[in-house]
């Protein structure tokens, strides 16, 4: 029998949806309606400092707006911390998180001294302080020290072996020390972006998710999180972003028009995605 897709649009609600993101939820709902599958609403909302329930109505607006339908009552992130400690629990006791003390300060002061730091897809790889610690030192500070929790990345290697993730139906062989010991846990929200999207495709049966090329590299972190937790690999589709007239990406930070002033000056919805759908289907990568 064969399975039944499911894909998935998670955006966080930190501002109004733009362009961007109206063409990365139309690829990933028509990806599971082509093929008889389902699509799901997650809204990533884990950074309480920055989410906004005015952005999440905005969010349910701007896609019944574009004429997007989800099949099953939207996931809230900030809603599901028992799940991420569990997981944590569970990678505690692999032997691979190790408590971090470090603060940004810290970090850039070290990189500095250096003199040359090995960098990843995000910059500066985090230079490995908090992992020479000794069990005494960590059990001494862990009590009244603010820490986050990171991934041992070369102990993590030694439990998986080697690993391959896949793009559609290309074999990309995993490669999650690029990105260094990432942080599983912020001191601030006990979960991070890597954790919390790796468990949730999980518990909501992703099959296949469609989203944009930005998050490529981090997909070589969740692979690793996946093999460590026992956890079923879905298939990634990473398609290419809409970007401005100069080249630059579509982003809120550099005033991206929203989906909602779109809206205000009247543009029509149906010639909209019309569009969109065109552009989609110029583009080979989501198959």
């Amino acid at each position: 029998m064969a399975q039944i897709v499911i894909s998935r649009f998670a955006p966080s609600p930190t501002g109004r949806l733009h362009l961007g993101h109206a063409y990365s939820a139309l690829a990933a709902h028509d990806f599971a309606r082509e093929r008889g599958g389902r699509f799901l609403l997650r809204i990533e909302d884990i950074d309480t400092t920055r989410s906004r329930p005015e952005h999440v109505a905005g969010i349910f607006e701007d896609l019944a707006w574009l004429g997007l339908t989800w099949d099953e009552p939207p996931v809230f992130q900030s809603q599901r911390m028992p799940l991420y400690e569990r997981a944590l629990a569970d990678l505690k006791a692999l032997g691979v998180l190790y408590p971090c003390f470090c603060t940004r300060a810290d970090i850039a002061a070290e990189v500095a001294a250096s003199g040359f730091a090995p960098h990843g897809p995000d910059g500066p790889l985090y230079p490995g302080t908090c992992r020479h610690l000794t069990p005494d030192e960590r059990a001494a500070r862990i009590g009244s020290d603010a820490h986050s929790w990171r991934l041992d990345v070369d102990a993590a290697l030694k439990i998986t072996g080697p690993l391959v993730w896949h793009e559609g139906d290309r074999a990309i062989d995993a490669t999650p020390q690029v990105h260094g010991d990432v942080v599983l846990a912020r001191k601030d929200l006990g979960t991070s972006y890597h954790l919390s999207v790796t468990i949730d495709d999980a518990a909501q049966g992703i099959t296949d998710i469609v989203r944009g090329v930005d998050l490529f590299d981090a997909t070589h972190v969740h692979c690793l999180l996946q093999a460590l937790l026992n956890l079923p690999a879905p298939r990634y589709h990473h398609h290419p972003l809409l970007t401005a007239p100069d080249g630059s990406r579509l982003a809120k930070r550099h005033g991206a028009p929203s989906l909602a002033s779109m809206r205000a000056e009247g543009v029509d919805p149906a010639t909209l995605v019309a569009e969109l759908r065109t552009r989609r289907a110029a583009d080979r990568s989501i198959t």
